[in-house]
């Protein structure tokens, strides 16, 4: 049986560089900035994970759409990713429980991507010259038209995005009568963070961005959760201001990600553009509050500054990427709030920083244990 091949596609970079290869998914012309991810697995978590709003997304393993897609096993309502690039692009899978093909996934989201390139080239490339903006294309391979239209593309530095993923009502999840309440506070979350709070006894009301304080603790939480999102945190002075005032209210915080670094600018502590950012599921990090190391799952393209927080005397350094340095985590010094860089919800990855749900929830039996004492002696 004789199979047609694909319609040619291109991809091409704001430097100039250009890859040919075949279309995948839907047809049609897509800019973001290029990123890459290292992961072996989980694509579909990957694609559906909104801190990847705004970004093309390159597979750095060589097979990718092998083993289908599953319904259970997406991070949002939709893909994020504004375009998709590999190398090897399989239209047939394989897998107990799968519910269909990555390829009618990706049309149905009307998502846009190329295959048959060598991308062990554009990740070598993307980590000598840093993300930049990108186009992908396979409804027109004219490319002095590819590149008007790339050259008007925004940066991803100043963008603020998080308006574009978080959810425009507040909803609940988990037990009604669970021992814990947290108000997350849904700056683009995953799925498996809701999971890994229900999982430890959480009654978790998710709210939009825009949520004032009186409305979160008009619910009368007994803690603070800052999810992950996409976007440049130096762009989103009212999410800081808001941050700043949960700080004050002496409630436990943690802070995920995007929600890290918007803890981070609450606290004076200024966010930089990456290179080339973090992003796959074996980033080595070091937990200098027990000297443990730990794997972890990471994505994000942005970073609080070194030295902001080494000088910051309100905050302690609690994690560091192993392989640059960079801050991986921090905690205040005196109040119940702390954060990290990276996904201890995982989804996709390892599964090593699960134990800070753990340390929320215990902030969180101690502040309550704390507020009952205060109340009977009040």
């Amino acid at each position: 049986m004789l199979v047609s091949q694909r319609p040619e596609a291109v991809l091409l970079l704001a430097d100039g560089t250009l890859f040919r290869g075949r279309s995948i998914g839907a047809e049609g012309t897509t800019v973001g900035e290029i990123c890459f991810n290292t992961g072996m697995t989980g694509y579909q978590e990957i694609f559906t994970d909104p801190s990847y709003t705004g970004q093309i997304m390159t597979m750095a393993t060589p097979h990718v759409g092998n083993y289908g897609v599953k319904a259970n096993e997406v991070e949002s309502g939709r893909i994020s990713i504004s375009g998709l690039v590999v190398k090897k692009y399989s239209e047939v899978w394989s897998r107990a429980g799968g519910d269909g093909s990555l390829d009618a996934f990706l049309k149905a989201e009307n998502v846009v991507g190329i295959s048959d390139i060598d991308t062990r080239k554009l990740v070598r490339h993307i980590r000598d010259h840093g993300a930049q903006n990108a186009i992908i294309s396979s409804a027109g391979l004219d490319l002095d038209s590819l590149k008007k239209r790339l050259a008007s593309t925004p940066s991803m530095e100043g963008l603020e995005l998080s308006s574009t993923v978080s959810t425009k009502e507040a909803y609940e999840v988990g037990e009604d009568e669970a021992p814990f309440r947290v108000a997350l506070v849904d700056f683009g979350v995953k799925r498996n963070i809701e999971r890994c709070l229900t999982e430890r006894g959480c009654r978790v009301k998710v709210f939009p961005m825009s949520t004032s304080l009186k409305e979160l603790f008009d619910w009368s939480p007994h803690g603070i959760m800052l999810s992950n999102g996409p976007g440049d945190p130096g762009a989103m002075p009212e999410s800081v201001e808001l941050i700043r005032a949960i700080v004050e209210s002496g409630l436990p915080v943690f802070g995920i990600c995007l929600g890290h670094q918007l803890l981070a600018e609450s606290m004076g502590m200024s966010t930089e553009k990456m290179h080339h950012g973090h992003r796959g599921i074996n980033h080595p990090v070091k937990d200098l509050t027990t000297g443990h190391d730990e794997i972890t799952s990471q994505n994000h393209g942005f970073v609080v500054r070194r030295s902001d927080a080494e000088n910051n005397t309100s905050i302690e350094i609690t994690h560091v990427h192993l392989n640059d340095g960079s801050v991986a985590g921090f905690r205040m010094k005196d109040r119940p709030v702390f954060c990290v860089q990276y996904h201890p919800e995982a989804g996709p990855g390892p599964l090593d920083s699960r134990y800070l749900f753990d340390r929320f929830v215990e902030n969180m039996r101690v502040h309550i244990g704390v507020e009952r004492v205060h109340h009977q002696n009040a």
